[in-house]
């Protein structure tokens, strides 16, 4: 049943007829967002919705006014009612069945299938298995061998067009490249009916304040881009639903050896929220094409063979999304998931890729910003970088005819500083802007970039030796990779590696003196400015604030950059990744959070798509292979949805799943590592004040108002009814997200708390308690997650549950978990001015400890603490031993993204 709001824009709509609109703009500046645009249409009745109607239907679907929908009834219309994807699924298949798993024999003859095609060995090996004599009578199965199932798998229905085989001669060459028609994959994204509860039709603005005067930047269609086209379009030809589509390609390699390399491309559409979009399991985003790897080795002159390269890509990329073009002006019938089918408009929204890619596509050169006009020698200063108009580029392509004037042509090209590119793929789309569609890549701008810089230069400056040995001596988290020989000497580090190192590089170097007489205050201003950069750009969510404070962190490294020319570090900034962060807000403001486009998603896709695409072929023609490898996989993926459906229940025209699930904060073990005597607590976990913060626990449970100075003196009178406790090795905790983004998963973090022990293979760990940060006030804390005030740090010493001998006297603490924790200092008023972290301390030795018993549930999470050294690395200090012998720390508000919003 549809919902008021759902039914309000369904009923009575016009079906407008499909015409060629003229003068329609290739290319649209979007410039900066007016406050007084409303950007609507009118509705059936030639007005707008009133304030108070559009504030109902907000009400009624959101529940809050601060959500500003696109004005009138146009956006998004639907035009008319066709077959569920999934009623049509089946009637492909012969309608319904008493076999929920026909074409297939049994349930156990259909996972057998998805088992082989997904998880199981090679073609050989399955027909081998299945010719184990007996076996095929047992299972039932429908296929005899692997060609048979093949077969079977062919004939499935499914929505995802076929890969087709194109030849394009270039430069007396013949390259191949396998492609689909990209219509027919939006459709198909478009239609899933598993996205049908999530799909946005409309853009959005979001505000953080009733007033709304603080812009929110989440999801795609929160961003200002969605709000400008919709309102383009709609100017043109009313009761348009905008498909934002966002295109990604890299070029990877398959082989460890050899060299071998594939260029897939990639295509999502904005639609579909990004917390789906994301994930590799959800199957959001489509394999589009094997672009052509050849570098044209057959030309002899290196210029012209730079010159080729490029028109072969613009080429097949043209050839690849031409059919936007049409569509985007005039709009294509597409249904959802449900049925409802309304006219949507496929437009290039975002084109995301690693720097190579960006500058391929916008025909500008490597060492050049690809976005703006900075020139090259120019890129490491900070300031305004204005956007290269795609009209003017246009302008400059066309002057010259290649073919009858190349020397000009090439020429004119070089006075603009592009590529001669004769057409880029990009020439005739609608409403495009590539300029704008190109975002920022926080996997290979930050983390491989920036990051990857900044701690060459930091190695360069300080030495490997000291470096390594600090890596080496950092205490154990769960959030921090233990680098056991160092960082200095990392080949062909991750992007995953570079990210480790920026959660500990500002405590390496935290006290360590400069060289050349110079203070090292700039440089660590100028290290701790880029970290919050890094965790600034990464944020699920933004707001005008967290913007400014971004440009802030940017514009302080370049306030203290010179410390790294003054050290003979660098002689200039001129990188264009560093450069590309002056563009990050910008395009935040456009599109989103940078979790929308961040590269790292399509990198992941490579590990399906690409390699293990490869794996599974004979090497060659490869190609081949691989597309029909995938097409398979992807029936069997699909036919899975279908057998869900079936099961769920035929009746049902869409399956809304429930809502995210939130894990409980605390996740114990079911039962204890150990039962240990109170008398062996001291001896195995260092507890040295153990019974005695126990006894003033439990004392001031049975009577809370005791005062303090009463509590010491009931507490050395009380006597325990048992003699042991229930120990336990690890805490689990759940941490949601502390912006609040309720589609954001819930972070697992962990805490040990573990004497020496012995595994079953006999290896032997070393004793681990971690250090965590407890809520001490008088609340659970979950309400207030962002500051320090009300927590404290503890080290964790033992974790363990009362006895069932205790359940008569303390029966409301036999089902809680509790913890001996010993504590640091309490946390300043403010960080350190220098590098902005806090300072804490402790007693030594342990005797002298301030320790207590709380429950486990106010442990808010883990926290790490980087050592002061006080001067050079301490050979007798290890990870094992550092907590204990150090008594003074800086807590690292780097360790993740929850430490870095709560400790600051």
């Amino acid at each position: 049943m549809l919902t008021t709001l759902q039914y309000h824009f369904c009923r009575q709509v016009k079906n407008i007829p499909e015409t060629f609109v003229e003068n329609i703009p290739n290319v649209i500046d979007l410039g900066n967002e007016s406050d007084e645009d409303t950007g609507g249409d009118d509705d059936e009745h030639g007005r707008f919705l009133s304030a108070e109607e559009a504030a109902g239907l907000q009400r009624e679907m959101w529940g809050d006014a601060r959500i500003e929908v696109y004005p009138g009834k146009g956006a998004g219309a639907v035009h008319s009612q066709g077959i569920p994807t999934m009623k049509e699924f089946e009637n492909t298949l012969g309608g319904p069945s008493p076999n929920l798993f026909a074409p297939f024999n049994s349930q156990t003859d259909w996972e057998l299938a998805k088992w082989a095609k997904l998880r199981g060995p090679g073609s050989t090996a399955f027909t081998e298995l299945m010719g184990i004599p007996g076996l095929r009578e047992k299972l039932g199965t429908s296929y005899k061998n692997a060609n048979e199932l093949n077969k079977k798998i062919d004939s499935l229905p499914t929505n995802r067009p076929k890969f087709k085989r194109k030849k394009v001669e270039h430069a007396d060459e013949t390259n191949e490249f396998f492609c689909r028609d990209i219509i027919d994959c939006i459709k198909e994204l478009y239609g899933r009916h598993d996205f049908v509860p999530h799909l946005k039709f409309k853009p959005e603005r979001h505000y953080a304040d009733p007033d709304q005067t603080i812009r929110i930047y989440g999801d795609m269609h929160t961003g200002r881009w969605w709000w400008k086209i919709q309102k383009a379009v709609e100017s043109r030809i009313p009761g348009a639903t905008i498909i934002p589509v966002m295109i990604s390609s890299d070029k990877t390699q398959v082989t460890s050896f050899g060299g071998k390399s594939v260029y897939p491309v990639y295509i999502t559409i904005g639609n579909i929220p990004k917390d789906i979009r994301r994930k590799p399991s959800t199957h959001a985003q489509v394999l589009l094409a094997y672009l052509p790897v050849s570098t044209l080795d057959q030309i002899d002159s290196a210029t012209s063979r730079q010159r080729a390269v490029p028109n072969l890509f613009h080429f097949c990329m043209r050839h690849i999304l031409g059919a936007m073009e049409q569509a985007g002006k005039t709009g294509v019938m597409m249904k959802s998931g449900d049925g409802l089918i309304r006219r949507c408009h496929p437009i290039l929204a975002v084109f995301a890729g690693d720097h190579p890619e960006q500058c391929l596509a916008a025909c500008t050169k490597v060492n050049e910003c690809p976005k703006g006009r900075t020139p090259p020698n120019s890129l490491g200063e900070y300031g305004p970088c204005d956007l290269c108009e795609a009209g003017d580029i246009l302008e400059i392509l066309g002057a010259f005819n290649p073919d009858e004037q190349p020397e000009e042509y090439n020429m004119f090209c070089k006075s603009a500083g592009i590529k001669p590119v004769v057409h880029p793929f990009w020439e005739s789309l609608p409403y495009t802007h590539i300029y704008q569609a190109i975002t920022p890549d926080v996997l290979h701008q930050l983390h491989q970039g920036v990051i990857k810089h900044l701690v060459s230069w930091l190695v360069t400056e300080f030495g490997s030796a000291e470096l390594d040995a600090r890596c080496r001596t950092m205490p154990p988290n769960h959030n921090i990779c233990h680098f056991s020989k160092g960082i200095s000497k990392l080949k062909r580090a991750s992007g995953k590696k570079h990210a480790a190192i920026g959660k500990i590089v500002l405590g390496l170097i935290a006290g360590l003196p400069v060289s050349n007489g110079c203070s090292p205050n700039k440089l660590v201003i100028a290290t701790r400015a880029v970290l919050e950069f890094l965790y600034l750009a990464q944020l699920p969510s933004h707001n005008d604030e967290t913007l400014q404070d971004l440009d802030s962190a940017l514009a302080t490294f370049h306030e203290n950059k010179s410390i790294f020319i003054d050290l003979g570090i660098r002689e200039d900034f001129n990188l264009p990744k560093l450069h590309s962060l002056l563009h990050y807000t910008s395009s935040i403001k456009l599109f989103g959070s940078t979790d929308n486009y961040n590269t790292e998603y399509s990198e992941h896709l490579h590990i399906d798509l690409a390699k293990d695409a490869y794996a599974a072929t004979n090497h060659k023609d490869e190609l081949v292979q691989m597309t029909t490898w995938l097409e398979r996989k992807e029936k069997i993926v699909q036919f899975d949805a279908i057998v869900e459906w079936r099961l769920l229940g035929r009746l049902q025209p869409l399956i809304k799943p429930p809502p995210t699930a939130h894990h409980a904060h605390v996740q114990m073990t079911r039962e204890p590592v150990a039962q240990v005597p109170l008398d062996k607590i001291v001896s195995k976990y260092g507890a040295t004040d153990f019974n005695n913060a126990l006894a003033k626990f439990l004392t001031h449970h049975e009577n809370p108002n005791i005062s303090r100075q009463a509590l010491q003196s009931a507490a050395s009178q009380f006597r325990f009814n048992f003699d042991r406790i229930s120990v336990f090795h690890k805490v689990k905790l759940w941490i949601r997200d502390p912006q609040g983004c309720a589609e954001t998963e819930d972070t697992l973090d962990v805490i040990h708390a573990r004497c020496m022990t012995t595994t079953r293979t006999g290896r032997k760990l070393s004793a681990r308690f971690d250090t965590a940060l407890i809520d001490i006030s008088s609340g659970s804390g979950e309400d207030d997650q962002c500051g320090v005030e009300g927590y404290r740090i503890g080290q964790v010493r033992v974790v363990f549950k009362l006895p069932p001998s205790a359940c008569n006297r303390f029966e409301t603490l036999q089902s809680k978990h509790l913890a001996y924790v010993e504590w640091f200092s309490s946390f300043a008023h403010s960080p350190e001015p220098l590098h902005g972290l806090y300072k804490v301390s402790r007693a030594l030795p342990s005797e002298h400890r301030k320790s207590a018993i709380v429950e486990v549930s106010r442990m808010h999470q883990s926290i790490h603490l980087f050592p002061c050294f006080g001067g050079p690395w301490r050979s007798n200090w290890n990870p094992n031993n550092v907590l204990e012998r150090c008594d003074t720390y800086l807590v690292n508000s780097f360790q993740n993204r929850q430490s870095y919003l709560t400790v600051y």
